[in-house]
C-alpha cells in the first residue's frame, strides 16, 4: 500500500520559525543518458493539506503523474526545475551536477525558500570547502532538513518529485525522436536491456554519460 504524504514535517518546521519552505528532489541521478533534474516546490504555513492523489512520483503511473502536474502547480506558491546535462555530469561529477541543477532551479524561483526539505540522507546541496568548481559557481547558503523517502512522506517534496519527473520524462521522449533505437521514450535513459543493447550496437550519443561504465562491443 502506497504511503500518503502529509505536511507533518512541514508543520514542525513552520512552528520552529521557517517562513517559506522548499521541497527538493532529484530525478535521473542513476540514468546513463540524459540530464539530472532537480525540482523545487515552495509552500508556507497557510498550507493545510496535500492535494488528493499526490504521491512519490516513482509510485505513480505516467498518466497519474501527468494529471497531477497542473494540480501541483496550482497548489504550491512557486516551483522551478533545473537540470545539468550529461556532458556537465561527465566533466564535474554527479554530485556537483546535482548542485548545479539545484542552483539553476533556485535562480528561477520568484518565491525563495528560507529552508528546504531534501529527499534522501546525503546533503548534496551543501558545498564542500575543497570543491573549487562549486566555490566558483557560488553556494546558496540555506538550511537543509534531510528526510529519507521524503518524496513519499512529505507533501512539498512529493510536489517537487512529480514536477521534476514529468519534465525530465518529457524531455527524454523529445530527444528519443532522433535516437529511437535507445528506447528513451519508455526507459527515460536508464539501463533497460533495449538501451544497453543499442549502445553496444551503435555506440554512445552526445546524450550519454560517457564517463560512466557504459557497455561496449557487439551485443551477445
Amino acid at each position: 500500500m502506497a504511503i500518503t504524504p502529509t505536511l507533518d514535517l512541514e508543520r514542525e518546521l513552520f512552528e520552529s520559525g521557517v517562513r517559506l519552505l522548499g521541497g527538493v528532489d532529484e530525478v535521473g541521478r542513476g540514468a546513463i543518458a540524459g540530464p539530472v533534474t532537480v525540482g523545487v516546490a515552495v509552500i508556507d504555513a497557510t498550507f493545510s493539506e496535500v492535494p488528493k492523489g499526490l504521491r512519490d512520483s516513482k509510485l505513480m503511473s505516467k498518466a497519474a503523474r501527468e494529471r497531477m502536474v497542473p494540480v501541483t502547480q496550482e497548489w504550491v506558491l512557486d516551483y522551478a526545475i533545473g537540470s545539468a546535462t550529461a556532458d556537465e555530469i561527465d566533466h564535474i561529477g554527479i554530485v556537483a551536477a546535482l548542485r548545479l541543477a539545484w542552483n539553476r532551479a533556485h535562480a528561477k524561483l520568484e518565491v525563495k525558500p528560507d529552508h528546504v526539505i531534501l529527499d534522501g540522507k546525503h546533503n548534496w546541496i551543501a558545498v564542500p570547502e575543497s570543491d573549487l568548481f562549486d566555490q566558483q559557481l557560488g553556494a546558496i547558503d540555506i538550511p537543509v532538513t534531510m528526510k529519507i523517502k521524503g518524496d513519499a512522506h512529505c507533501g512539498v517534496v512529493a510536489a517537487a518529485s512529480v514536477l521534476a519527473k514529468v519534465e525530465r520524462d518529457n524531455y527524454m521522449v523529445e530527444i528519443s525522436k532522433n535516437h529511437p533505437e535507445f528506447g528513451w521514450d519508455s526507459n527515460a535513459g536508464y539501463g533497460a536491456a533495449i538501451h544497453m543493447d543499442a549502445i553496444r550496437q551503435l555506440g554512445p550519443t552526445p546524450f550519454h554519460r560517457t564517463s560512466w561504465n557504459l557497455p561496449s562491443g557487439p551485443a551477445e
